[in-house]
């Protein structure tokens, strides 16, 4: 990374932001929303305030589910200004070896801009429909769907139409979305070390989700948010056209009624419109944002793991929005200490309850076995001396390699787990007796917004398992799992 692409850093009296409004919207966060991963904060192009809540740290990446939509905009946009396409485009058109036999007259007006606004025309959310077809032609899939409504007169929100996205500029371009970013986006801005989930298709090609499966860093939704501020420019040189970042932010088509306030402001090209006048959003599920205030000369990114996202938009507009000056204020250099003080001390905190339990003896070292199960679940043990658990999972229908983890008592211990996940991910881990006969495991999945608790009552040769996450598009409860002892 170049140094041109560090941003600056700055106290907030300096940019006309008091840093008693910054420390009160982190202080609200901890007492109403309790689950912020991480927040960055810019003013006239500076950074102004920036933290994270140990074990989120700066330099880890964190998945933005649909906070995606808004990098897959861009990549069309630049394939708009490179005369590849354009949004007037229909959609069978760029796909007319996968037409239906019989084309609908809403189908075939369907465009590009419909794909990109959420209103393709289709009643319901198209995506299972599309990726799930056995033989996993998912464009053919999205294009054999009825279309109920004539494209651009009703919203649905829709991953389907961004995975079309994804799908038309691999096909125009010959790369992925990540890969066709990385010169144009990416690299200029300094984004390093994205990555993106991919579908497997009909071809074998693997293809960028489009509408979810980017992951960067908090800086990284700065970096993307400070260019649509500066309306395409990015250190003096011209990236996007101001036509397209002006189209992609705007109300292109009404999402109301909604019963979140700022879920029915309008929709642009995969960018939310906001309740306060002016501001625009990308956001993803469980309060992943890219916040743009062009009026203040602002933007906020958040990472989360919350289950109201409205909550934290409010916090936002209550806290930090009407604290957001145009000039410089005079130095605060008490007030100032103490919000630097706050944010470097900012952590999850670690779950409660006691250290110890004057029955683990009876259960350290000792094994227990599952059934076939959903969790892949095989074994599991525990060292309550050396704080850890061994565990082993099935795959496959065989039984993979054993796993350790080691946990803290009070506080976190980093390893890597694939417990509750199909993939090992980095955590953080935590443990604490509930009773005596129940201990309770948290593990922080800290490049996610997931935390999962794991609770094991014994019982006579019996473990009962039981996990729960913090948030989840699936229930986030998980059928009881009974291990015997071996």
């Amino acid at each position: 990374m170049t140094t041109t692409n560090i941003l600056p850093r700055s106290a907030p009296e300096l940019q006309g932001i008091p840093s008693a409004a910054i420390t009160a919207f982190v202080k609200a966060a901890q007492k109403s929303i309790k689950s912020l991963h991480s927040f960055m904060l810019l003013h006239h192009g500076t950074v102004v305030a920036e933290g994270w809540w140990y074990p989120y740290r700066p330099e880890a990446p964190h998945m933005l589910f649909s906070l995606s939509k808004s990098f897959t905009s861009t990549a069309v946009g630049f394939a708009v200004a490179e005369g590849r396409l354009s949004v007037e485009d229909t959609v069978l058109s760029l796909f007319p070896e996968e037409a239906p036999k019989k084309v609908s007259p809403n189908l075939a007006v369907m465009k590009v801009r419909h794909l990109l606004s959420m209103s393709t025309g289709h009643d319901l959310d198209a995506t299972d429909r599309t990726l799930r077809r056995k033989d996993r032609n998912a464009v053919k899939a999205f294009l054999s769907l009825p279309v109920e409504h004539e494209p651009g007169t009703h919203f649905v929100y829709n991953s389907a139409a961004s995975y079309m996205l994804s799908a038309i500029v691999q096909k125009l371009t010959g790369q992925t979305l990540l890969d066709y970013l990385t010169p144009r986006l990416f690299e200029p801005l300094g984004i390093q070390g994205a990555t993106w989930e991919s579908f497997s298709n009909h071809e074998g090609a693997a293809v960028n989700f489009g509408g979810w499966g980017l992951n960067v860093k908090t800086e990284d939704i700065a970096r993307l948010g400070q260019l649509y501020l500066q309306k395409g420019v990015w250190n003096g040189k011209r990236l996007l056209p101001e036509a397209w970042v002006k189209q992609a932010t705007s109300k292109q088509v009404s999402n109301a009624p909604n019963p979140n306030p700022d879920w029915e402001q309008g929709y642009g090209y995969q960018f939310w419109r906001c309740q306060p006048e002016g501001i625009y959003r990308g956001d993803g599920a469980f309060g992943q944002y890219c916040i743009v205030m062009p009026r203040q000369d602002a933007v906020l990114a958040i990472t989360a793991g919350v289950p109201d996202m409205q909550a934290v938009l409010n916090l936002v507009w209550d806290k930090l929005l009407p604290a957001i000056g145009k000039g410089p204020l005079l130095a605060d250099n008490t007030t100032a200490k103490k919000l630097a003080h706050t944010l470097k001390g900012l952590k999850l905190i670690p779950p409660k309850g006691a250290a110890a339990s004057p029955l683990a003896a009876r259960f350290s070292g000792k094994t227990y076995t599952f059934e076939h199960n959903y969790e892949t679940l095989h074994s599991l043990s525990f060292d309550f001396e050396a704080n850890r658990i061994t565990y082993q999972l099935t795959g496959g229908g065989k039984r993979r390699g054993k796993h350790t983890l080691a946990f803290g008592r009070g506080g976190w211990v980093e390893g890597i787990a694939t417990l509750g996940g199909p993939v090992p991910q980095p955590v953080a881990a935590s443990g604490v007796w509930k009773a005596e006969d129940t201990f309770e495991l948290t593990l922080c999945q800290y490049e996610t917004p997931f935390l999962a608790t794991v609770t094991c009552r014994f019982k006579g040769a019996k473990l009962f398992y039981d996990f729960k996450a913090n948030v989840a598009l699936r229930p986030t409860e998980r059928p009881q799992l009974v291990g015997k002892l071996v």
